[in-house]
């Protein structure tokens, strides 16, 4: 299964190239971007609840399909990066094994239970 999980996380990773291709920004962009959203893990500097909140934000891919969707609706490019980078990362980490959080610790992940 996990192996099947990681596959299907590898397309969407993918997918989000993709995206991001289509989108008129210079890759260097991405290479930048691709992990600005593990700045969620600075909530794990309070505590592991607020660290949790902070990084599921981050690495939802609900949110970041929002994200793309108000940025195609309202035509801002800018916040339709913000979805694709967002999708793309969060893709890109359950492809190596990082899960959303539980609150109670950083490596207690939705991928393990």
């Amino acid at each position: 299964m996990k192996n099947t999980l990681r596959i299907e996380e590898l397309l969407q990773f993918i997918l989000g190239i993709y995206f991001f291709s289509v989108l008129d920004y210079q890759w260097w962009w991405f290479l930048v971007l691709i992990l600005l959203p593990d700045i969620g893990m600075i909530g794990y500097i309070i505590n592991s609840k607020i660290g949790a909140v902070t990084y599921n934000f981050m690495h939802n891919k609900a949110v970041a399909i929002v994200f793309w969707l108000i940025g195609i609706y309202i035509d801002i490019g800018v916040v339709e990066l913000i979805g694709i980078i967002l999708f793309t990362h969060a893709a890109m980490d359950r492809m190596f094994g990082f899960g959303l959080k539980y609150a109670d610790s950083f490596y207690n992940t939705h991928l393990e239970q």
